[in-house]
């Protein structure tokens, strides 16, 4: 029988050990390569060809999240199918990951046994959402916006706007994230002017501040 070549991409060594042995015992799934980090992952991609990745979000390299690597998995080993498995929450992440290529998106939090369905259905070439989580984008789609959790004021901001976040989080100036975005300057001063008002923050600098404290918590 042939076996689903599984990428792990995860810098938690206890749990991709966790992972693997999982995955492994399963008749028809596989670990073919691990990575905590993207040099480690253009490594094994060189070596081997996956069937699909699983990802975590956040890496060794904090520069760095699955999300930015995404890109990378399918540029060396083609469309294959992205499970994001991840402790954020789902509300603040799952539609970023869909947007970034991923097929299916699982928190940690939930019973383990739920990652072999996942890894089945996203195979199968469904996608794979929590049932939460799926109403909440059906709903957002109906009201043709998108889903918001009502304690969370970062739900409430576009794909573009939560990536400009976490680069101001990270440090990045204006002018470095218009460059990484492919964005002029002024389209990124938009987007922040946009965020002030959604989240909040009477100032660029009130901005920053809060960036940088959202960053530090996710971390």
């Amino acid at each position: 029988m042939d076996h689903v070549r599984i990428l792990l991409l995860d810098d938690h060594p206890a749990l991709r050990h966790g992972i693997r042995q999982l995955i492994d015992s399963e008749p028809d799934l596989q670990v073919c390569a691990e990575a905590t980090n993207r040099e480690e992952l253009l490594e094994q991609l060189n070596e081997v060809t996956p069937d699909m990745a699983i990802v975590d979000i956040t890496l060794q390299d904090k520069n760095t999240t699955g999300l930015d690597l995404i890109g990378d998995i399918h540029a060396k080993a083609g469309q294959i199918p992205v499970l994001v498995f991840s402790m954020h929450d789902e509300t603040l992440y799952a539609e970023r990951a869909m947007a970034a290529g991923a097929r299916g998106y699982l928190m940690k939090q939930e019973p383990v046994m739920l990652l072999l369905d996942a890894i089945r259905a996203v195979m199968r070439g469904e996608i794979y959402l929590s049932k939460r989580m799926n109403q909440a984008l059906l709903q957002a789609h109906v009201k043709g916006g998108a889903p918001t959790h009502p304690d969370d004021p970062v739900s409430a901001l576009s794909v573009r706007e939560f990536e400009i976040l976490r680069m101001l989080g990270k440090g990045m100036p204006p002018r470095e994230i218009a460059e990484a975005m492919s964005l002029s300057v002024r389209t990124v001063e938009t987007h922040r002017r946009n965020m002030r008002n959604k989240l909040g923050c009477g100032t660029a600098s009130e901005l920053t501040q809060f960036a940088v404290d959202w960053v530090h918590r996710e971390a």
